[in-house]
């Protein structure tokens, strides 16, 4: 059977040459580390939902950039399709709403996290752009 497809969006939130992520507060994956971000709701454009998503979620307001890649992954129960964007804080601070916990990473720090399994596929892209 196909397993149910979810789209999503996350945000590569970057200051200088540091990177924002956070670690899941809750489920299967809890205390494990991602890109913030969340689920489109319909109507929506994926660069509205990521804006309306890290309001919710960490009170700050971004400027989204470019898409930095579509990752196409299948978890147990579903498959993921996540838009990620590259994005910067335009206002306000970051504030956890739902994650456990939050770090600015360098480059250099980009493996000492343990990555969702999607996300993953995101830190080799990463590391290029911020070297």
């Amino acid at each position: 059977m196909q397993n149910k497809t979810v789209r999503v969006v996350a945000a590569v939130i970057r200051k200088d040459d540091m990177i924002f992520t956070t670690a899941r507060g809750y489920g299967a994956y809890k205390g494990w580390w991602e890109f913030p971000g969340g689920k489109i709701e319909a109507g929506e454009t994926p660069q509205e939902a990521l804006v309306r998503e890290i309001r919710e979620e960490l009170t700050a307001e971004i400027s989204v950039g470019e898409l930095i890649k579509t990752i196409e992954y299948d978890y147990p129960d579903f498959h993921l399709s996540m838009d990620c964007f590259w994005a910067t804080v335009r206002s306000g601070n970051l504030e956890l709403k739902e994650a456990e916990a939050a770090r600015w990473l360098s480059v250099e720090e980009l493996d000492e996290v343990k990555w969702l399994p999607a996300d993953l596929e995101l830190i080799d892209v990463i590391r290029q752009e911020l070297s």
